[in-house]
């Protein structure tokens, strides 16, 4: 009863739209208005990604990396283009939609954990089941204990998170994502608070769960976590470079956008046509 379902009924791809790609980012742009005026953290972003691909995104604080894991899972909203996850474009769909769906289709896994520190460790992992009402109790049960111990962390279930390491509560979190069976797992620096003993297991249980067709993004900023992905795409002042891109062609465009003289980021003008300053972490 856990199996994927492909796609929602409304809000697919289309005949209009036709797409084979598991995610797939078409001219994405995203705008905030902040204290110093407008400042777009993705600039005209096109990305395709499909099933069973592990892709490293790189690139420095601000870059955009975040906001576009945040396109990806719908968490925000892109200002213009289209953004199609597993079978569903989800730019124009209500929150309540959104959140059906990301249950459905994505798994998140955050650099901070972010497990409830008053439930235990298998509650934790029930909880995305729980709020898609996906199975009975028992079947809830059952299936997190599986989950557990696929990362190894099912002889710590009734422990509560803090009486746990930060590489178990790591382990915990994927559990977690894997919770309701989606295609795509996105993990925004999962082991940057790890030892290289822990974050070592981390990316080779990533790549396990790649070899059985899930389809992993990943922030990364570790050289040996990146070197170990499929596939790395390069963020830039909210551009995308696709490609092993190496650090001398990374510089090379970020100077092209860069004042001379300066290591921050030119003034680039808003969607309104205003100046605006690449200077918030996005």
């Amino acid at each position: 009863m856990f199996r994927r379902r492909n796609g929602a009924a409304a809000g697919q791809a289309g005949p209009d739209r036709p797409t084979s790609h598991l995610i797939d980012l078409r001219d994405v742009a995203k705008d905030y208005v902040t204290a110093a005026g407008p400042f777009r953290a993705l600039d005209d972003v096109s990305l395709q990604v499909d099933r069973g691909e592990f892709i490293a995104v790189v690139g420095r604080s601000g870059s955009g990396k975040s906001t576009l894991m945040n396109m990806i899972s719908g968490i925000d909203r892109a200002t213009a283009g289209t953004v199609t996850v597993d079978g569903t474009e989800i730019t124009g769909l209500s929150e309540g939609r959104i959140a059906q769906w990301r249950g459905r289709s994505v798994g998140v896994i955050f650099q901070f954990f972010q497990l409830l520190p008053t439930l235990t460790v298998v509650e934790n992992v029930m909880l995305p089941m729980d709020f898609a009402g996906r199975g009975t109790p028992r079947e809830r049960h059952d299936r997190a204990m599986h989950l557990l111990q696929l990362v190894g962390m099912d002889d710590q279930a009734r422990k509560l998170p803090a009486s746990t390491s930060g590489g178990q509560q790591q382990r915990v979190a994927i559990a977690r994502a894997l919770a309701n069976d989606p295609p795509i797992i996105l993990a925004d620096e999962p082991t940057g608070n790890l030892d290289s003993t822990t974050a070592d297991a981390v990316i080779a249980l990533f790549q396990g769960l790649v070899d059985e067709g899930r389809t992993i993004v990943m922030v990364t900023h570790d050289r040996e976590v990146t070197a170990r992905t499929r596939r790395v795409v390069h963020m830039v002042d909210g551009r995308l470079l696709d490609g092993a891109v190496d650090d001398a062609e990374a510089a090379a465009t970020r100077a092209a956008t860069t004042r001379p003289g300066s290591t921050e980021p030119a003034t680039r003008a808003g969607s309104d046509g205003r100046p605006r300053e690449a200077a918030i972490d996005a």
